[in-house]
């Protein structure tokens, strides 16, 4: 199914906690640390196995650690979301944590400082941990661990771009580049008539497993990088073919698996969808106003006609109308191409009381 729809958030339920006692409370919090050591311990000697096999680029005899021990120390440090390396350093060594973290990894005699795990990171190749986590992720798929939460039989696998660094110089040759202007009125009339400021950033696409219970594991990450642009005529590297390079990734490491492509409203293009078919990748895209006018004017003029591909339901306090054409032609490439697209929209109603004068009023969408 080729299909342009939006992916609606989960709504959070406005009620009481559900919890009536201490020892309630206690023992579902009890209950779901048990389940989620039971899935850490089951899975971490598999993934574990797999890094072993990664060269340690260390000097055995300069390295008080094992290269599994730092690794671990880096996921523990990614589950427990700390901020920043000091954060790190400082809270997980405090001799409590400590403790509760023996009893749940005796592999970890002794914690690393967060230094020498970055100074790992700098200098083994990231390629193969990406091959261990996929290698891990490949055998959740065989062991049929995500059945019940796939979408017409497909795997969902939403791609999206994100921002990560940002600087005023410029640190690595791979950075992307921009010019900016101060948003603030002060600073703004100062630079009034100056050249706008250069920023530095790094900018990678991302894909992930994205299923409809909430649940999304990170899958592989591309990089724009300046090089890949065409520097002849000052063109840096975007993120359509960011998604070329990752989707040529994803076709290599998951050939047989039946996918679905969620993505935004940055890539309905002939192109882009040729690809996804060529790949026989199901995708939904969202459709913005400006995008794809045929297809939308065609969309306009035929929804009229079939009154009966309509569908109304309840979604927590909002009230949303499906309505949908099947099989339209859009014609690319000077019209030497085409490809038959499905066509779907939403409207929501909701009622929202106005903060300043407590009155109520409908809103849509």
């Amino acid at each position: 199914m080729n299909s342009n729809s939006r992916i609606q958030p989960l709504i959070r339920i406005n009620c009481k906690c559900k919890y009536e006692s201490v020892e309630e409370e206690t023992e579902a919090r009890t209950e779901a640390a048990i389940n989620q050591i039971g899935i850490m311990r089951s899975q971490l000697p598999i993934l574990l196995n797999r890094l072993r096999k990664i060269p340690d680029p260390r000097n055995p005899e300069k390295s008080k650690h094992k290269l599994t021990v730092i690794m671990i120390y880096g996921i523990l440090t990614f589950i427990y979301q700390m901020a920043s390396r000091r954060e790190a350093n400082r809270t997980m060594t405090r001799p409590i944590f400590m403790e509760n973290l023996m009893l749940l990894f005796p592999e970890l005699e002794s914690i690393p400082h967060n230094d020498t795990l970055m100074r790992l990171l700098a200098r083994i190749d990231i390629c193969q941990i990406e091959s261990a986590h996929i290698e891990l992720i490949r055998r959740m798929i065989r062991n049929k661990k995500f059945r019940r939460y796939l979408i017409n039989r497909c795997y969902p696998i939403a791609i999206d771009g994100t921002q990560k660094i940002v600087r005023d110089y410029i640190w690595s040759e791979e950075c992307s580049e921009r010019k900016v202007k101060s948003k603030k009125r002060k600073e703004a009339k100062e630079e009034k008539g100056k050249e706008p400021k250069m920023q530095y950033f790094v900018y990678v696409l991302e894909a992930s497993l994205a299923f409809q219970n909430g649940l999304v594991i990170p899958l592989m990450s591309e990089f724009l990088n300046y090089a890949e642009g065409d520097i002849s005529h000052d063109k840096q590297d975007c993120e359509l073919k960011a998604f070329k390079r990752l989707a040529k990734r994803l076709k290599k490491e998951f050939g047989k698996l039946k996918i679905m492509v969620l993505i935004d409203g940055l890539y309905p293009n002939g192109p882009i969808m040729e690809l996804c078919q060529r790949n026989h990748w199901q995708f939904m895209i969202v459709l913005q106003n400006k995008s794809l006018k045929s297809v939308r004017d065609e969309y306009e003029g035929l929804k009229k006609l079939l009154p009966k591909n309509c569908h109304i339901k309840k979604w927590g306090n909002r009230k949303q109308r499906f309505q949908w054409v099947n099989d339209i032609d859009y014609y690319y490439d000077s019209d030497k191409k085409k490809i038959v697209l499905h066509v779907v929209t939403c409207k929501e109603e909701w009622l929202e009381i106005d903060k300043k004068n407590g009155c109520s009023g409908h809103y849509f969408f």
